[in-house]
């Protein structure tokens, strides 16, 4: 027959009481992004930039691709900065004049996600951002290459 001390019995409850904690955060649900303040998250998240030519933020709260457009941004050489948050992925497809550029995607866990691009020509550019893994929140800008 075993016999524990006061002591380890003590040290044995408390660590189950840790471990059933644990276990209880664990299984949380995760933040309603219905409720998510999307400013406050971007300027968390999101480098603070001056020089954006096509910017965004916000919540898809279904699988319909939010669309934003630039009606005249100069070729050259870009970096699209996102983000997102409340789980699965984000989709951004670039588009300049109608015609795909790139498509890009980022990691929805609050974490940045950079891809280079180039605009070929000047004139009309277009971000669609969609997630099959709706609910979440996003931002992203696009901002000149730097040397």
């Amino acid at each position: 027959m075993l016999n524990f001390s006061s002591t380890g019995r003590a040290a044995g409850l408390v660590a189950l009481s840790a471990a059933a904690l644990l276990g209880v955060s664990a299984c949380q649900a995760p933040v309603n992004i219905q409720d998510a303040d999307v400013p406050a998250w971007k300027g968390r998240v999101l480098p603070a930039t001056s020089t954006a030519v096509l910017e965004d933020s916000g919540k898809i709260l279904n699988r319909d691709p939010l669309v934003k457009e630039s009606s005249n941004v100069p070729a050259g050489n870009y970096t699209l900065t996102m983000a997102c948050d409340g789980g699965g992925k984000a989709y951004f497809a670039v588009s300049s004049a109608g015609k795909k550029i790139t498509d890009a995607a980022a990691a929805c866990n609050a974490s940045l996600d950079v891809v280079k691009i180039k605009v070929p020509a000047t004139g009309p550019l277009s971000i669609s951002t969609s997630s099959v893994d709706a609910p979440l929140i996003f931002a992203y800008h696009l901002v000149p290459a730097t040397s």
